[in-house]
């Protein structure tokens, strides 16, 4: 299976038309299957179906012939290749489950342990917080700190104010992170930091489609 997934590889990428590359993005291509990479999460160590993309379809299948599904490819922008060097790896990520949520709270989210620790940005994934976690919350905002509420789930999304938990979390400032996965929201927190935006940018960038991450609107110039 692995060389089968090399040799698949090798013909995806060198695959173009008219001098255009037909899948211009980067992607895992694993059992006969392409998937977005932003979009893919590894779930399985053991069985061949290793890797899941809960929120997006596959880009392409192999089979006798290698099947393209244009429409959820993302087009060219025919510009050089950027490469960005400088990640913000100021950031960490708290996972919670109901039980845990009192206990988590206290011991990782006081203000004086994140200002010791000059946590800045913190990535969070959070289920339904109670009332004296979400005034830590509220507190970390108003510190500065980029709260990034993304689902634990392998499918489905985050959406801020839809139901009464996360009404609570949009008016403290927590920013919801739809249906990226926690490993493209990480890498985008990282990215977008480095670049040095201002908070302000940051939480509105978070919320967009910079690369495909994201079933929302994308936007240009990135």
């Amino acid at each position: 299976m692995g060389g089968e997934n090399f040799i698949n590889s090798i013909e995806i990428a060198a695959a173009s038309e008219q001098e255009t590359p037909l899948v211009p993005e980067v992607a895992i291509c694993f059992e006969n299957k392409l998937y977005r990479g932003n979009r893919t999460t590894k779930f399985n160590a053991e069985h061949f179906g290793a890797f899941v993309s809960g929120n997006y379809p596959v880009l392409a299948e192999v089979g006798v012939y290698i099947k393209y599904f244009g429409d959820q490819i993302i087009k060219p922008n025919f510009k050089k290749l950027k490469v960005h060097k400088v990640l913000d790896e100021n950031i960490a990520i708290l996972k919670l489950f109901l039980v845990s949520t009192r206990i988590l709270s206290e011991i990782h989210l006081q203000p004086q342990d994140l200002k010791r620790l000059s946590w800045k940005h913190l990535a969070l994934v959070m289920p339904r917080p109670y009332h004296g976690f979400l005034n830590l919350l509220k507190d970390a905002v108003e510190d500065g700190i980029i709260l990034f509420n993304v689902t634990q789930c392998k499918g489905g999304k985050v959406d801020i104010g839809k139901y009464e938990t996360s009404v609570e979390l949009g008016k403290i400032g927590v920013i919801g992170g739809y249906d990226i996965t926690t490993e493209s929201a990480v890498t985008k927190l990282m990215y977008l930091l480095g670049c040095g935006f201002p908070k302000e940018e940051v939480e509105r960038l978070l919320q967009i489609s910079l690369r495909g991450e994201m079933t929302v609107l994308k936007l240009s110039g990135f």
